[in-house]
This record gives C-alpha cells, structure tokens and sequence, in this order.
C-alpha cells in the first residue's frame, strides 16, 4: 500500500489518530521540501500556532506533496497538447454498434438474457454497488448530505432509503432465483470530508435502511488543496490549508488508498455498479446492464439517455480520435449537434448523454495504480476565502481569486481499447431524473424528482392492469421499491381501481 500511495502521489492519512506535533527534524524535512517548490507560504503562522495546531497542520500538509500539486496546477492551467496534435484531428464519431446496444430497440430475448445472467452474478454474490455521494445539498438549500434529502414524496423517504431499498429488493429477487440462498450486494458509499460524518450518522440513525451494517462500507474522496490565481497554495485559517474535494475522478485513488479494493478482493467481487446520489430513478446494479456488460467481457459499460434535442446542455459519448471519450456540449459545433443519424434521420446522430451511470470489472480497477496519476486534473475558478499571509487578515474575495482542482470520472475512459467498452441506451424517464436544483426552479428540482417517481409507479400499474383515477392534477402512484425493483410482482393490481396520489408501501396479498 506504502508504494501504491507513493505512485499516486498521497501522504500518509492521519485519520483516526490525533496528530503529534514534529520533531525539529521532521519539520525542518517538510518545511524544505514546501520551499523547493516555492510553497513555503503555508509556514507563515506556523511558530504563532498552539501545540495541537502545529501537529494538525503539520499532519495535512504532509498528506500532499507540494511538487506533484505545482505540476498537476501548471498542467491543468496549460493542457499538454495531446499526441498527434500536429496532425489533423480525427471526426468525432457515434461508438459503433459492435460497442452499442438500446433497451428502446433490443430484442425482448436479449434483454430478458442480460436480465437473467445479470440476476444470477447478483445470486453468486459477484456484484457490488459503487456510490458517489460526495455532495451536499446546497443548492437545496441543505448543508446535509444530499443523499438524506428528502424529495417529496409521500412516504417522505429519502434518496438514500429509496436506493437501499432497491438493493434489498434485489438481493431477495436474487435469493429467490438461486432457491433462496442468501445473496448480498456490499454497498460502497463513496463521501467526502464534510458529508462523511453526516452520512455515518444518519445511516447508523435509520439501521442502514434494513442492509446489515457490514455490507455497507463508507469511505471518503481524497482532496487537494485550493492554489490562487499566481499558483500559490491558499490557507483558510493561520494552521490550515484551503482544500476542495478531488472530483468524481478521484473516486479511482479513493477506492485504493481506503479499504474498499481490499473488501471487494475478499468477497470475491468481479463486476461493480457506479452511479451518483442524486438520480432518484437509478436502477441500482440493474441485473440487464450487468448482464449486458459481463457478456461483452468489457471493463468499463456506461448507461446514457437520448439527447432530447440539439441544444440539450449535456456530454455526449462518442468516439474521439478512435477511442471512447465524453464532448461537452460547449465543445461541440453547431452542425455536428444538430446532424442526423444516416440509419434513423429522425434522431441525432450524436445523442448519447452521459448520465455518470457506470459497470466497472474488477480486475480493470485492480490495476488503478498504472494509469490514476496519469488522469488530468480540471480547474474550476472559484471565489476561495484565504488568510493574507503578509497581513494575516481573512480576505472574503467577491470575484474568483484562485482555482480548484478536480478529476472528471470518465477521464479513464480513453484509456480503454474500444473493444472493453461499451454503452447501453436507456429510457430517460424510467432511469434519469437527477436533483441539481432548489424548489421550484422547474427542472431538475425535488418537484420533478417526486414527479417522474410517482409517474414511474402510474405506468407500472397501468402496465399491471389496474385503474388509476385521481380527483386533481397529482395522478402519481409511489410504488416502493420493496415490493417492486423495475415494474415487476404487480399482477395483483390487474382489474383494481386506484385513487391517486397514492402509495404502494406494503406487500401486495
């Protein structure tokens, strides 16, 4: 582990322990290293400091190492021009259809194939749940975790429950195929340092929704720290430095530099589901993605949404100079987002929207210390409040005044040959309804999470055989995830009348 960390560039972790202040020597050996790379600054208050002080700050500047932070900085400011750049670019191009498959136009057999084989890796507890909930709820106007919120909906569950639900409700479905022996999915919740004790808390406070504690692991992203506009590591107090969470990206180091690859080794994983938090309809390693990806024998497949239209402000995975990448929406022309697919001149040809919904192999992240470090890093220009090392006053900027650092999650993407790629196409309203934003702005918001949950239950009773009748506008139906996963196990709501808004929360008898 010593020498993995030592490749991705992370110091030694103090979590846990309470940092002891340095030896003379020790900090003669760390204040030397920060000036050759002209960072010293950070040392500025250092003799000022209390005791317990020194040792925390000593302890996280430790964690870094300042040349590889001036080298990823001056990288993601002044991108290396990529191989070949002399040369005229490559088209962009859709992935071909040896790499693609669409759950709008597969056949019912392949689909009810990917589905079967799916269930069984599920069975033979070969699966597991990789989360990305890193973020809190600001923009709802929650400093929580953004998992915990609640939507809306009748039950008032939140997105956290709904998700555990699903995989408990899989996991019975798996059971019940495999003549009732215990199947388990590990959850693997991925937070970052200000959602990681919230989240713990509140999973401890609900039971973990039912899950056995031990088949929940949560772990924490790594970060880096906020450099200023002239490429200077900022302090957010006189003993501590400015830092920012690494990204999505940096689910890759975390995975290794924590114990989740050690617990997946153990349980015999071989084929991991990724998603975000904030997709209320996420299928949670949805048994027809698993399947699709493991009889393709690929390392990484990603579930992506058609684009509703041209201008739709969404990534795009495609083939860039003949490997699998994602376009953002800005870097694509006028006339590339709006030309039509030769085989179907009704739909783009360019529609793939990157949903950050991912199938990984095992054994591709087994070899995430060859290629994490070589990930770039983005910058995003924020307004960091900072101590004035001169005076040292805290300076609340009104404009951005320095740069966060961040990895992208699909960045690996290009380091696949095509053939271990491959993308499955989804109905955006049975999968895709994620919460960006507070109340009542209208799209994307608790209103039309609660919305495509509640219009999901309708069509899945209506598709049953039932009768859904309501007095006013909110004709939705929340179905839990207990008692069906996709739509299945309702026969018994064939030739009933159903008065909605209502809740379907109890085992049908």
């Amino acid at each position: 582990m010593d020498t993995v960390k030592k490749v991705l560039h992370i110091g030694e972790s103090s979590q846990g322990t309470p940092p002891k202040e340095p030896t003379a020597s020790e900090l003669q050996e760390l204040q030397s290293k920060y000036k050759s790379a002209q960072q010293d600054q950070v040392f500025a208050f250092y003799d000022t400091l209390s005791v317990p002080e020194k040792a925390a700050l000593f302890a996280q500047l430790s964690s870094f190492d300042p040349a590889y932070i001036n080298s990823i900085t001056s990288a993601a400011l002044n991108p290396p021009k990529a191989e070949n750049a002399d040369k005229e670019e490559a088209p962009l191009e859709p992935l071909p259809e040896s790499a693609t498959a669409s759950i709008l136009d597969s056949k019912p057999e392949d689909l009810e194939k990917w589905y079967e084989s799916g269930l069984d890796l599920i069975a033979g507890n070969k699966v597991g749940v990789l989360l990305m909930a890193g973020g809190q709820g600001t923009r709802l106007g929650s400093s929580a975790p953004k998992g915990c919120f609640n939507i809306g909906l009748p039950s008032e569950k939140s997105l956290f429950q709904i998700q555990a639900e699903r995989i408990r409700k899989l996991q019975r479905l798996a059971a019940k195929k495999a003549g009732n022996k215990e199947a388990v999915m590990p959850w693997y919740v991925m937070t970052s340092g200000p959602t990681r004790g919230p989240t713990e808390k509140y999973f401890e406070e609900n039971e973990y929704f039912g899950l056995q504690k031990e088949n929940v692991v949560i772990f924490e992203q790594g970060v880096l720290p906020c450099i200023s506009n002239d490429g200077k590591i900022l302090l957010e107090s006189k003993g501590r430095v400015a830092v920012a969470p690494d990204g999505n990206g940096g689910i890759y180091q975390a995975l290794f530099t924590s114990t989740v690859m050690q617990d997946m080794r153990k349980r015999g994983i071989q084929h991991i589901h990724a998603y975000c938090v904030d997709n209320c309809l996420v299928k949670v390693a949805d048994p027809v993605f698993i399947g699709f990806a493991a009889s393709k024998d690929v390392d990484i497949a990603t579930k992506v949404v058609r684009k509703r239209n041209a201008t739709e402000s969404v990534g795009l995975i495609l083939l860039k100079n003949g490997k699998p990448d994602v376009v953002e929406y800005s870097e694509i022309d006028k006339e590339t987002a709006e030309a039509k697919d030769a085989k179907q001149p009704d739909v783009l040809k360019f529609r793939a929207a990157n949903i950050v919904n991912h199938y990984y192999s095992f054994r591709f992240l087994e070899s995430i210390p060859d290629w994490a470090h070589k990930l770039p890093h983005h910058v995003a220009r924020k307004k960091i409040p900072y101590v004035d090392t001169d005076s040292g006053t805290t300076v609340k900027p009104e404009k951005p005044n320095g740069i966060k650092l961040e990895q992208f999650v699909f960045d690996v993407f290009p380091i696949l040959e095509l053939s271990k790629f491959a993308c499955l196409e989804v109905k955006r309203e049975d999968e895709f309804s994620p919460l960006k934003n507070a109340k009542g702005t209208g799209e994307d918001d608790p209103d039309t999470s609660k919305r495509d949950i509640m219009d999901q239950g309708k069509r899945w009773a209506q598709a049953a055989g039932a009768t859904v009748v309501s007095s006013g506008t909110d004709d939705g139906i929340e179905v839990s995830p207990l008692i069906s996963y996709g739509g299945e196990g309702l026969e018994k709501l064939k030739g009933q009348t159903i008065t909605a808004p209502a809740v379907l929360e109890k085992e049908l008898s």
